[in-house]
């Protein structure tokens, strides 16, 4: 089993910045990637960024390109979520998620889940 925890979350300002971090614990030897999902209230829950657990590729979601950055801490256990220029539209639960096979991009596949870390972007 892999265990992942989240923190970072929180309220910012429209423009604002936050950094997400997500640990993971177990047998992390296992895993092939890792991603940031996220769900707001009414909408489906969807991809954000994803990173192999090599550090050597990333995905990022065309909602976000330019403003969020994913980052891994090999040494660590650690994947990061960078974001910038936050806008009011981003409001959500961010859920670091891992997978065993490949990096996932539907949310229905994800092979484990943190527990969620809101983030609210006030206008």
């Amino acid at each position: 089993q892999v265990q992942l925890v989240e923190s970072g979350g929180g309220l910012v300002q429209a423009g604002g910045s936050l950094r997400l971090s997500c640990v993971a614990s177990g047998r992390t030897f296992r895993l092939y990637a890792m991603e940031w999902f996220r769900q707001a209230p009414g909408k489906e829950r969807e991809f954000v960024v994803g990173i192999r657990w090599s550090g050597l590729s990333t995905y990022t979601a065309d909602s976000v390109k330019g403003r969020f950055t994913i980052s891994k801490d090999n040494a660590k256990n650690t994947v990061y979520l960078q974001m910038n220029s936050l806008k009011p539209e981003d409001t959500a639960v961010y859920y670091c998620a891992a997978d065993s096979e490949r990096v996932i991009f539907r949310w229905d596949e994800v092979d484990y889940w943190g527990q969620g870390t809101q983030v609210t972007v006030s206008s």
